[in-house]
């Protein structure tokens, strides 16, 4: 099984859709997607420890960015599974 292309695009598009005041910018190519926060967010850190709390891998990379780096494997069902849980850390204050 292969992933299509377009999952990389609808990640981001399913993230850029999350209603957060730390959300600068989403960006990224194919699966591979970066979150940048605001100041005001107070770092990438907190989020990723909350993300694996969540059971989610990401790495906190210039301070203020969340790498996500899924497997190229994933499935449409784990991409919804986890843009749900990052949309609940994500919100949190």
């Amino acid at each position: 099984m292969t992933t299509p292309p377009r999952w990389g695009l609808i990640s981001q598009q399913r993230l850029s859709e999350i209603n957060s005041p730390y959300v600068k910018e989403i960006r990224g190519r194919g699966l591979l997607i970066g979150v940048e926060l605001t100041p005001e967010a107070g770092g990438a850190r907190r989020f990723c420890q909350m993300l694996h709390e969540e059971g989610i891998l990401s790495k906190e990379t210039h301070y203020n960015v969340i790498r996500f780096a899924p497997p190229l494997i994933i499935t449409r069902h784990e991409i919804d599974w986890a843009i749900e849980r990052i949309s609940r850390v994500l919100q949190m204050k």
